[in-house]
C-alpha cells in the first residue's frame, strides 16, 4: 500500500509538471523591432532635429554677439568692456543652463514615451500568455539572459511580435 501511494503520488507531480505550457521571449528583440517602437525614434528624431536646430541658432546669435563685442570693445574704456564682458558671461551661462534644460526636458519626454510602449509590450506578451494557457512566459535578452536554453519551439518572440505589430497597424 505504501509502494502505491509513493508510485501515486509520483505520477501525480509529473502530470503536474507535464501540464505546464512554458514559453519564452527575447524582451530586446521585441522592443526593437515593435513598429511602435519605431515609430517613435523617427519621430523623436526630428523633434531633437528642430531642437538642436534651435539649439544652434542661440548659439549662433550668441557668438555673433560676442564677435561685435569684441570688435567694439577696442573703442570702449576699460570699465565699460568690463561690464559688458561680465554681462556676456552671465548670459552665456544663461543659455547653456536653458539649453541644457531643454535637452534634459525633451529625454524625459522620450522616457516616458518609450516606458508607455515598453508596458504595452508586457501587457500584451501577459495577456497572450493568458490567453493560450501558458503557465510562464520567461523574458530574456542580451542585457540579462534568465533563459540560458530554450527550445526554439517555446521560443514566442516572432509570434508576439507579429500579433504586436498586427495590433498596432490596425
Amino acid at each position: 500500500m505504501k509502494q502505491f501511494l509513493i508510485l501515486a503520488g509520483l505520477i501525480l507531480v509529473f502530470n503536474s509538471c507535464q501540464q505546464q505550457k512554458i514559453g519564452y521571449v527575447d524582451t530586446g528583440e521585441i522592443v526593437n523591432e515593435y513598429q511602435e517602437k519605431k515609430d517613435l525614434e523617427e519621430e523623436f528624431k526630428g523633434k531633437k532635429a528642430l531642437l538642436d536646430q534651435k539649439n544652434d541658432s542661440i548659439s549662433k546669435a550668441f557668438q555673433l554677439e560676442v564677435q561685435d563685442f569684441q570688435l567694439k570693445s577696442a573703442r570702449m574704456n576699460q570699465k565699460k568692456a568690463q561690464e559688458k564682458y561680465q554681462e556676456l558671461g552671465q548670459k552665456q551661462q544663461l543659455l547653456q543652463q536653458q539649453i541644457q534644460f531643454s535637452e534634459q526636458q525633451f529625454g524625459q519626454t522620450f522616457n516616458v514615451e518609450l516606458d508607455s510602449v515598453i508596458t504595452k509590450v508586457k501587457e500584451f506578451t501577459k495577456e497572450y500568455g493568458k490567453s493560450n494557457d501558458y503557465t510562464f512566459i520567461l523574458g530574456t535578452s542580451d542585457a540579462t539572459s534568465s533563459v540560458i536554453y530554450g527550445n526554439e519551439a517555446t521560443d514566442l518572440t516572432k509570434i508576439i511580435l507579429d500579433a504586436l505589430n498586427a495590433e498596432y497597424n490596425k
